[in-house]
């Protein structure tokens, strides 16, 4: 059976040969996208306002219960093309992070669209942080995006950072037919052994919630949290579980994968996307970093450029602790040159 999205390709891909152009996104598809994308928002925290700073083919939603507008969910709209990316980033950070990854894509082509998750980027985030539906609000907002996403092109690629990528991926498994190609960079596959055990003691997640206390949201990075709540850790490990248990029952991935991971990472061990990738039928990309780079987790998607806009106040922290100063990847520009090859594919 031909699926729709199939015979859409199918039907483009004929009028093309005839030599009729085709009308990807005209100015009035571009606002009711936009205004979709705002409606999320509007629902989630009960108001917006227009955003300070604009440029062109770039759309955010702003508001005051963010903590800055850096924080804010975005899209880059690319009118001439029918290719669509869905960037999610991780777990107590922002769209922040995923801003030179969107730039890469954009620059190949894409339309990318980059959303808050909820309980993410705000002023106050403890109601959130400790809410028992925390990973399904993640998961209902990703499947929103996602279904907005597909309808602004006839190719849709999606992934993310850390908790961004096991969305992706857990998204894929639940039986979505539209993605075209998965992307994970740092992917939560797997958890430290330590917070993977903690994660099986019964009634841990009570446990967590008495001692997140009062979620404290302002520190030294101003778009990410301090610290990760561990019961929101604990959504998370839920989340990798329903991965594992998809694949353990057979299913796999049907489309080409790219995933970049440093040895080094000590959160989300490399490990877990190994795994994965013995569940996927290709073409992988696998961009290692190796461990002699000692890169950090959450360094990963960070160059120069998105580290000297980070404002990092490092007096606030422990600077001889490990990974407590964010560092931009060596290896970004090899990273880059690889994702690019990958997409180059769609």
């Amino acid at each position: 059976m031909v699926s729709l999205k199939s015979f859409v390709k199918m039907l483009t891909g004929v009028v093309a040969l005839l030599g009729t152009s085709v009308a990807v996104a005209d100015g009035s598809s571009v606002k009711e996208q936009q205004k979709q994308f705002k409606a999320f928002y509007e629902q989630e925290w009960g108001q917006t306002q227009p955003c300070r700073e604009t440029s062109l083919n770039r759309f955010a939603v702003c508001s005051n219960v963010l903590r800055n507008e850096g924080n804010a969910p975005f899209m880059l709209t690319n009118k001439s093309s029918d290719k669509v990316a869905v960037l999610i980033h991780g777990l107590s950070d922002s769209p922040f992070f995923m801003r030179e990854i969107a730039n890469i894509l954009f620059e190949q082509g894409f339309s990318v669209v980059v959303p808050l998750l909820p309980g993410h980027g705000k002023r106050d985030a403890e109601d959130d942080m400790s809410d028992w539906d925390l990973a399904e609000r993640w998961q209902q907002h990703v499947d929103e995006v996602i279904k907005l996403a597909d309808g602004m092109g006839d190719t849709l690629i999606v992934g993310g950072f850390s908790t961004g990528g096991a969305l992706a991926v857990e998204h894929y498994l639940d039986g979505a037919e539209s993605i075209d190609g998965l992307m994970l960079f740092s992917g939560a596959m797997a958890l430290s052994d330590n917070a993977e055990g903690m994660s099986r003691i019964w009634g841990i997640k009570l446990l967590a919630r008495i001692i997140d206390g009062n979620y404290e949201t302002h520190g030294p990075n101003p778009y990410k949290y301090p610290n990760v709540a561990g019961f929101a850790g604990l959504e998370l490990m839920d989340l990798i579980n329903t991965i594992r248990e998809k694949v353990a029952e057979g299913q796999q991935i049907d489309v080409p994968l790219f995933a970049a991971h440093s040895q080094a990472d000590v959160t989300t061990p490399i490990q877990g996307v190994e795994q994965l990738m013995e569940a996927s039928k290709g073409p992988n990309t696998f961009f290692v970093v190796d461990e002699s780079y000692s890169l950090c987790h959450a360094d990963l998607v960070v160059n120069t450029d998105l580290l000297n806009d980070m404002n990092f106040n490092a007096t606030m922290v422990n600077q001889q602790e490990e990974c407590a100063i964010p560092k931009a990847n060596p290896l970004f520009s090899t990273m880059s040159l690889m994702l690019r090859d990958y997409v180059s594919q769609f």
